[in-house]
């Protein structure tokens, strides 16, 4: 008897291991710094298509991953609006991407994605990953998320990974801007530091 419950352990054990190991729940497999983003084709709040190669002219792009109803996406919303306007101009605009199920999460429609849009006035595409690929492609786990990909030799490349800021509850305490920081070192030919920081914010529903 100790002897098969041993084997039933061990078997529960390599189980868990290997869907560890193959990336489940976290998409271990997403990208990592200095990894080549492929194209993706979403559709927008305007209902139109938006795909990175829509951007030819931009010198990178700061693609967050967010949603509608999640406190700390919500607490950041200004935030991400304050970086397109900052940043867009200067060739690194944001694309926001919305990776919740509507049959998981209420509130995450695509028709409440386009109301909040509309509402807040959002300045940058925000785009729906209805069948939920884009996010574990990426290997984001939060809203917010933020990727920051930079232009090199035309190949849109992972600089930046994780938080917006040290103040993911109140932009009134912030103190370290890991998101403009990676940006401004990367206008000036600058190594990214820090390049992975934590992203705090809610799992994302999918």
């Amino acid at each position: 008897m100790k002897t098969l419950k041993l084997l039933i352990g061990l078997t529960s054990l390599l189980v868990v291991s290997a869907f560890a190991f193959a990336g489940f729940g976290d998409f271990a497999n997403g990208y990592d710094l200095g990894d080549t983003v492929s194209d993706f084709k979403l559709q927008d709040v305007s209902g139109k298509q938006v795909s990175l190669s829509d951007f030819p002219d931009a010198k990178g792009i700061i693609v967050v991953f967010t949603c509608n109803t999640c406190p700390f996406a919500l607490a950041n919303e200004a935030r991400i609006l304050a970086l397109d306007q900052k940043y867009k101009s200067k060739g690194f605009p944001v694309l926001a991407i919305n990776p919740n199920s509507p049959e998981l999460k209420a509130g995450e429609d695509f028709e409440a994605m386009q109301a909040r849009a509309a509402a807040q006035g959002y300045t940058f595409p925000y785009l729906y990953d209805e069948s939920h690929t884009v996010y574990s492609q990426f290997g984001a786990t939060k809203t917010p998320h933020i990727y920051l990909l930079n232009r090199e030799e035309n190949e849109l490349v992972v600089r930046y990974i994780g938080a917006i800021d040290d103040s993911v509850r109140d932009a009134e305490t912030v103190t370290k801007r890991f998101v403009e920081q990676a940006v401004e070192s990367l206008l000036n030919d600058e190594a990214v530091e820090p390049a992975i920081t934590k992203a705090i914010g809610c799992s994302i529903k999918a």
